[in-house]
């Protein structure tokens, strides 16, 4: 099958290597069969926001990738002058937040900075990621309850967060007509306002991740802070409501969110989900765990492709090179098992930290090899003696053609 395009992955290198790291990152995908990872802007020191800090970026990733990698930049307030020349460098597009992003030197933006930045992108191809959440719920800071439950973490991020936000960017999309992508959609309850957009001509795509089609709030254990997650997991009725969006194409992809942290952020000793970090560590189990679920839901292999490797390709600008197979495209496979099952276990996890919700998981699905650009990079828990993956930088020429 073509390699898995996650993109949607926190390396945090440079200035947070205890939480992850390209080395222990791409080692992770590698052995997932994710042959190609588009990195986040935050989460890192610095950011993803200025040339300089990108050049810093690229430099620190030199000779530690096991798979190819490309680089969104960030938008955050009064940056607006550095997204053309992050474009010229390659980056393959922006993200920014509506509400705290969880670390300070990645501020939220408000809405003059969004027009600006939309009037910096127009006529780019550029795309702009949103974390579509805002804090308009007026009650959110009254709410009691025992912080080890997880239904008070659940009430203190309700869906009215999504919802709102999302409608801003749908408005700002069909003003600006700049592409837009709505990362991690955990609420069923926004995707008639994103159709509504979509129907009226906004050039506007969304994804959601392993962990809302895999996890349920009802199911999460007391304490049990490897779970927390911003925007929250949701109940089960909500996410049978993403299952079907994704079979009916509202919904374009799937992806990992891959945030880790170190263990002691994650709170375990209190089991405090309101102090915990909020991000949830899947990169390595992407498509088990997705070919789980959705095998279970009569989806098929060529879903598989089209969630997980071929629209995320189109959505980072290299939908000419990644995730198809087809004459002119990089060489890049995983060979997988989609019969055999396998339980996830301590040892066999290549993130930098191990914690995960999903340890003790039994999956359906096991790759066997990794293949980048022709070259195998993994093969049943071996890999490659040094890394051969690449940093891919986007052209504008490119950005412009994926209009």
């Amino acid at each position: 099958m073509p390699g898995i395009v996650d993109c949607h992955v926190h390396v945090n290198e440079p200035g947070r290597t205890s939480w992850e790291g390209f080395w222990t990152a791409t080692r992770a995908a590698a052995a997932g069969g994710v042959t190609t990872i588009v990195d986040m802007p935050l989460n890192s020191i610095p950011p993803t926001t200025t040339l300089r800090n990108f050049q810093e970026k690229l430099k620190e990733a030199t000779g530690k990738c096991f798979v190819d990698v490309a680089f969104w930049g960030g938008v955050v307030p009064g940056n607006q002058l550095e997204l053309h020349p992050m474009i010229q460098a390659g980056v393959a597009g922006f993200k920014c937040f509506l509400i705290h992003s969880g670390v300070d030197e990645f501020p939220h933006v408000a809405e003059f900075d969004l027009h600006t930045a939309m009037k910096q992108l127009q006529g780019t191809g550029s795309v702009l990621l949103f974390h579509a959440e805002m804090d308009v719920h007026p009650t959110t800071e009254k709410i009691g309850g025992d912080p080890s439950h997880y239904s008070t973490f659940l009430q203190s991020r309700p869906d009215i967060m999504e919802t709102e936000a999302i409608r801003t960017v749908t408005e700002l999309c069909l003003q600006y007509r700049v592409r837009c992508h709505i990362v991690h959609l955990s609420s069923a309850k926004a995707l008639k306002l994103i159709q509504k957009a979509r129907q009226a001509g906004a050039p506007l795509t969304v994804e959601t991740t392993h962990h809302y089609l895999s996890l349920c709030a009802e199911n999460i254990p007391l304490g049990a802070t490897q779970f927390k997650c911003c925007p929250p997991i949701r109940g089960s009725a909500n996410q049978e409501q993403l299952w079907s969006a994704l079979k009916t194409g509202q919904i374009d992809m799937v992806v990992s969110d891959h945030s880790p942290c170190t263990p002691d952020l994650k709170k375990l000793e209190s089991g405090d989900f309101t102090q915990a970090w909020g991000g949830i560590s899947s990169l390595q189990f992407g498509l088990p765990l997705f070919w789980s679920s959705a095998s279970k839901r009569d989806f098929q292999l060529a879903d598989v492709v089209r969630l997980m490797s071929r629209n995320p390709a189109y959505l980072s600008s290299l939908g000419h090179l990644k995730g198809s197979l087809a004459p002119g495209f990089d060489a890049d496979l995983v060979i997988w098992d989609p019969e055999t099952g396998f339980q996830i276990q301590e040892e066999g996890i290549h993130h930098r930290n191990k914690l995960t919700p999903y340890l003790g998981f039994t999956l359906q699905g096991v790759v066997r090899a990794t293949i980048v650009r022709g070259q195998l990079v993994h093969k049943d828990g071996n890999f490659c003696s040094e890394p051969l993956g690449k940093h891919l930088l986007i052209s504008q020429k490119t950005n412009q053609a994926q209009l």
